[in-house]
C-alpha cells in the first residue's frame, strides 16, 4: 500500500491520470519541484532496473531549466541521461528505441496554454505511466534514495536527422504529387514536419514553423477550432489549391487536419482514412479509438472488415490496450494517432501521421474530401468545454453517471464518463484529464438531433453548480 503524503491541493492536482501537468509558479512547477518529482521518477526507473533515459523538452520559455533540474535528479540517482534537447514528444520515444533506454523524461504540457508545464515519463518502449504508476511516483517524492555508486552518464546528442530517416523508411509514396499546408503555430513541429513532407517529395505551405516560445499567434492546440483559420484559407487559396491542410501541436503528437475543400475534419474521421487505408491491406486488424469517437468511425471499420475496439481516452490507456490486443491502429479524437504492427511503433506521432496520409493521397486519385463523403454522415460537435476546478471534477462526474444511469438506464456507456446513447446518436460528458474542465462532445443523424441532445446535455449539467454554465469552444 502505497503510503499517502500530504502537499497542497495545487501540487495534488498536477498528478493526472497519464502525466503530470501545472502552472509555473511557487506553489506548483518550479525549479524545486520539478528536481523533486523527476528524482522519484527515478526512484520508480531504479525500482524496475531501468537505469538509462532520454530526455528532452517542449518549445516554453521554462523548459531548458526545467531540463537541467531534471537530467540533474536522474544523474545523482545513477541514472545516465541522454540529453536531445529542443524536440517533440514522438522523438524522445523514438529516441528510446534508437538509444536502448526504457526511461524518457519529455517535459512538456502539451495543448495546454503558455505559462503551464509537466511531464510525459516512460516506462519501457512505447509505455507511458497510467494512473497506479503516476500515484507510486508521487508516493516517492522526498524519499531518501539509497546513494548509488557513481553519478549517471551524460550525453547529448541530435537525433533529428535519424528521426526524420526512419519515417523516410517506412513511406512509400505514390505518383500523385501532394501539396500539404502546415501549421505549426510557433510550437516545435516546425523543426520536423516541413523537412520530412519536402524530402517525400511533397510541395509544403509553411504557416508559423519558427519555434517562438512568446506564440504571438495563438498556442499550438488544434483543437481550437478558431486557430484554424488562416490553415483554411492558404490550404484553399486559389493560387495554392492543397490537397490538405495539416496543425500539429505543441509536441507534436497530436494532429488537427483541413481537406481540400477547407473542411475541419475530427481526427476521429482521420482516423477511419487510416483504418480504410490499412484495412485494404489487411482485413481483420484491430482499430481502437477512445469514448469520445464519432460512430461513422465503427461503421467504417466494421465495413472494410477490421474488429473495432473502444477505449478510455487517454495516450497511456490507449497504448496499453494496443499492446494487449497486438493492435495496429489506434486513435482519439482530440488528434493522437497511433500506428502499430510492422508499419510503426505504436505511439502517437502526428509526424508521422501526416506521412501516412500523404502516402495514401498520393495513390489515390479521389481527394481527400471524396475519400470522407464516402462515409456515414452524423452531424458531430466540436470538443466543447464546461469549466470545473481540479478537485471537483471527478466528483461531480461520478454524480453525473449516476443520474445518466437514473434517467437513461441501459444507454450509458461508462467506461470514461457518460456517453449516452440515443436512437439518433450520442452525448458524452467526461472529466478532462489535462484542465480544470468537462469535456462534451454530442453527435446526430441531423442538425436537429444534435441540437436537442445537447439541451438534455445542459440540463443534465444546470443540476450541478460546480460546472459552469457557459460553454467554450462550441462551434456551430
Amino acid at each position: 500500500m502505497l503510503k499517502e503524503k500530504k502537499y497542497s491541493t495545487a501540487f495534488n492536482n498536477m498528478f493526472r491520470e497519464y502525466d503530470i501537468r501545472g502552472k509555473v509558479n511557487s506553489d506548483e512547477l518550479n525549479h524545486k519541484n520539478v528536481y523533486r518529482i523527476v528524482k522519484a521518477y527515478a526512484i520508480y526507473l531504479t525500482k524496475r532496473n531501468i537505469r538509462k533515459a532520454v530526455v528532452g523538452y517542449d518549445n516554453r520559455a521554462c523548459s531548458p531549466d526545467f531540463a537541467n533540474q531534471a537530467i540533474k535528479a536522474l544523474r545523482e540517482a545513477g541514472i545516465d541521461v541522454v540529453f536531445i534537447g529542443l524536440t517533440l514528444t514522438p522523438v524522445v520515444y523514438y529516441a528510446q528505441y534508437y538509444f536502448k533506454c526504457e526511461g524518457a523524461v519529455m517535459i512538456t504540457a502539451s495543448h495546454n496554454p503558455n505559462g503551464w508545464s509537466g511531464f510525459k515519463f516512460a516506462k519501457g518502449y512505447s509505455k507511458t505511466l497510467e494512473p497506479d504508476d503516476i500515484l507510486e511516483v508521487k508516493s516517492y517524492i522526498d524519499s531518501r534514495l539509497k546513494k548509488p555508486e557513481k553519478v549517471g552518464n551524460f550525453e547529448q546528442i541530435n537525433v533529428h536527422d535519424e528521426y526524420v530517416a526512419q519515417i523516410l523508411r517506412k513511406i512509400k509514396m505514390g505518383k500523385k504529387k501532394i501539396k500539404v499546408v502546415t501549421e505549426s503555430a510557433n510550437g516545435g513541429a516546425g523543426l520536423f514536419v516541413n523537412e520530412v513532407l519536402e524530402k517525400l517529395g511533397c510541395e509544403t505551405f509553411q504557416l508559423n514553423a519558427d519555434p517562438d516560445v512568446s506564440y504571438p499567434k495563438y498556442f499550438p492546440n488544434p483543437s481550437e477550432i478558431s486557430s484554424r483559420q488562416t490553415l483554411i484559407k492558404m490550404t484553399t487559396d486559389p493560387y495554392v489549391k492543397a490537397d490538405l491542410g495539416v496543425f500539429i501541436d505543441g509536441d507534436g503528437d497530436r494532429i488537427g487536419v483541413v481537406d481540400d475543400k477547407g473542411r475541419n475534419i475530427y481526427s476521429d474521421i482521420i482516423l477511419a482514412v487510416l483504418a480504410k487505408q490499412l484495412l485494404e491491406k489487411k482485413r481483420g486488424a484491430t482499430v481502437i479509438y477512445d469514448v469520445k469517437c464519432s460512430k461513422a468511425l465503427e461503421e467504417v471499420i466494421k465495413k472494410y472488415g477490421g474488429n473495432p475496439v473502444m477505449c478510455k481516452t487517454g495516450h497511456s490507456y490507449v497504448k496499453a490496450k494496443m499492446h494487449e490486443l497486438s493492435a495496429e491502429l489506434a486513435g482519439e479524437r482530440s488528434g493522437h494517432i497511433f500506428i502499430g504492427g510492422k508499419a510503426y511503433y505504436s505511439f502517437d506521432d502526428a509526424i508521422f501521421v501526416t506521412a501516412k496520409l500523404v502516402e495514401y493521397l498520393s495513390s489515390k486519385r479521389k481527394p481527400l474530401s471524396e475519400i470522407i463523403d464516402e462515409f456515414p454522415k452524423y452531424v458531430t460537435s466540436s470538443e466543447i468545454r464546461a469549466h470545473c476546478a481540479d478537485e471537483l471534477k471527478y466528483d461531480v462526474m461520478e454524480k453525473i453517471v449516476e443520474d445518466a444511469k437514473k434517467q437513461f438506464p441501459g444507454r450509458v456507456n461508462d467506461i470514461n464518463g457518460a456517453r449516452i446513447e440515443f436512437d439518433d446518436g450520442w452525448g458524452l460528458i467526461r472529466a478532462s484529464s489535462n484542465l480544470p474542465e468537462l469535456v462534451i462532445i454530442v453527435e446526430s443523424k441531423t442538425k436537429d438531433g444534435e441540437m436537442r441532445i445537447k439541451k438534455i446535455i445542459k440540463k443534465i449539467l444546470s443540476k450541478y453548480s460546480e460546472v459552469s454554465r457557459d460553454w467554450e469552444n462550441d462551434i456551430e
